[in-house]
């Protein structure tokens, strides 16, 4: 048995220790109060714990409450002076196996022992009858609710055949967001499939938090007809309408190896976005494939940007379709680098249409989207993100008033967007098809300056953050906020501030 002692009492405890020892039982860890001895219970989760029950800082009492509370189900034995036998009653109620009064007594410690070494194996061998079916045996080690000891070995061994270390071929069929609408019927479809392949063996779990359906095969005849054949399915099934999930497979060694291998295999589900959803995700094959240099599409954020500032919803529908193609093109690319280009095109989208007003921002869920985007596991799950955010986008304006408060937003976010390049008045009047001077005259209305001074001071506030947060030289400053012309971007920014940018970044250096 693996024991822990908690006594404050250090002689006490290395006592015990020898004891242990000696009679062949391992001593897992020793505490000198109860808030150190639940810890380690916590950790190295022994066989028996024998407490002290007064103990500074926690006593063996609380602790066991403590332990109670948090289902920490373990053999335990309390010590206590002959004047403390009503704590140690007490301690019966908190379902304590045994107890033992100080001194103690080398005899009565033996006994006590044996009789708790007696009622852990009887218990271990009473187990096996009620695990239960092999769906929840698999489900319960899955999740770590069960060990795979000897005596689960030997139970699965004598009633469904499954050796200790025996093989098992782990399916994982990710549903994704359908899950809870097609796990039923995506397993009775799975077992159709596999009972024609005859001397299969198979269970089902449904992984809930994973949103995927386990499939364990741990009868079959040659892994490589099996895996063809799955593929073969897999081809068929994602030809049919609706389906939007995603298949891996792993193989394990033995039971005691389902739960690290399935975390294994649900990581590396997201190359089914690279990939396509009627590719079989074969670990550790997926390992071996060779992605391209994933070059993040500027251009198209640049035309995303251009069009959400018109007010063109069908054009900025066609830019995020041809940002879905870029990553459709046959090239397969890390499913890491395609899932951080989504978060920095959705986030270049919500940056935009916040700024012109266009967004519902409210109902808005920034770090949801970015969670639905990151967890993705196929490309139709990042498509989805992005409808989402595009579903955000509020109507446009009816009133008159609304349409000329719109316009101005717009055009103040064209000069956010582009005023390094020089972006003038009448490029921006051609873009939203009315004159110069409606622009203007609205501009002014509005903001109260014109459309010269606005796109003049932006600059130079610009120049003052350069100025002040890097070290560039004033001619790069110049070129950075949209001036050729070092001499004259100096003449402007002393007109706008009253100094010269190098007297300006010494007041602030």
């Amino acid at each position: 048995m693996r024991v822990v002692v908690v006594e404050d009492e250090i002689r006490i405890r290395e006592g015990i220790q020898g004891l242990l020892e000696t009679m062949g039982h391992e001593f897992a860890g020793g505490a000198e109060n109860g808030l150190e001895g639940l810890a380690l219970i916590q950790q190295v989760q022994p066989d028996l714990v024998i407490a002290d029950i007064r103990m500074p800082e926690m006593g063996g009492l609380e602790m066991l409450k403590r332990m109670q509370e948090q289902g920490i189900q373990v053999k335990t034995i309390i010590l206590s002076a002959y004047s403390e036998f009503d704590y140690a009653k007490q301690a019966l109620g908190l379902g304590v196996t045994d107890y033992l009064l100080k001194p103690i007594s080398v005899d009565e410690f033996s006994c006590t022992m044996h009789s708790i070494e007696m009622k852990i194996e009887k218990e271990k061998a009473a187990q096996p009858e009620t695990l239960g079916t092999l769906e929840q045996v698999a489900a319960t080690i899955l999740y770590g609710q069960l060990k795979a000891d000897d005596s689960v070995q030997e139970y699965l061994g004598k009633r469904f055949g499954i050796q200790n270390g025996q093989k098992i071929v782990e399916i994982c069929i990710y549903l994704g967001s359908g899950y809870q609408d097609h796990v039923q019927k995506a397993e009775r479809e799975w077992s159709q499939m596999l009972k024609w392949k005859k001397g299969l063996e198979f269970c089902f779990i449904q992984a809930d938090y994973e949103q995927s359906l386990l499939v364990m095969i741990y009868q079959f005849g040659s892994l490589q007809e099996l895996k063809r054949s799955l593929q073969v399915w897999l081809l068929k099934v994602s030809a049919s309408a609706g389906w939007q999930g995603c298949v891996g497979w792993i193989e394990a060694e033995g039971i005691q190896d389902i739960r690290t291998k399935f975390e294994t295999l649900y990581s590396v589900m997201e190359w089914s976005i690279p990939l396509g959803q009627d590719v079989l995700i074969a670990y550790p094959q997926i390992k071996q494939v060779q992605a391209s240099v994933c070059i993040y599409p500027i251009e198209l954020e640049n035309r995303l940007k251009t069009e959400l500032c018109l007010g063109e919803p069908q054009q900025v529908g066609k830019v995020v379709r041809s940002f879905h193609q870029y990553f459709a093109d046959g090239r397969i690319y890390a499913p890491k680098d395609i899932k951080e280009c989504y978060v920095r095109f959705v986030w270049a989208f919500i940056h935009v249409t916040n700024e012109i007003g266009m967004l519902d921002y409210a109902s808005l869920s920034q770090q949801k989207v970015l969670d639905r985007i990151m967890g993705a596991k196929t490309f139709q799950e990042l498509k989805e993100a992005v409808e989402e955010v595009l579903g955000k986008l509020r109507a446009q304006a009816d009133t008159e008033e609304e349409v000329a408060h719109l316009t101005v937003r717009r055009i103040k976010s064209m000069i956010h967007e582009f005023y390094q390049s020089g972006i003038t008045l009448d490029e921006i009047a051609a873009k939203l098809n009315v004159t110069p001077e409606y622009l203007s005259m609205q501009f002014h209305k509005e903001v109260g300056e014109t459309y010269t001074s606005y796109l003049k001071n932006y600059r130079v506030n610009k120049a003052k953050e350069l100025l002040i947060g890097t070290q560039m030289k004033q001619y790069e400053i110049a070129r950075e906020v949209g001036y050729t012309d070092s001499k004259y971007f100096g003449k402007v920014f002393r007109e706008c501030t009253g100094y010269s940018p190098a007297n300006y970044r010494k007041m602030y250096k």
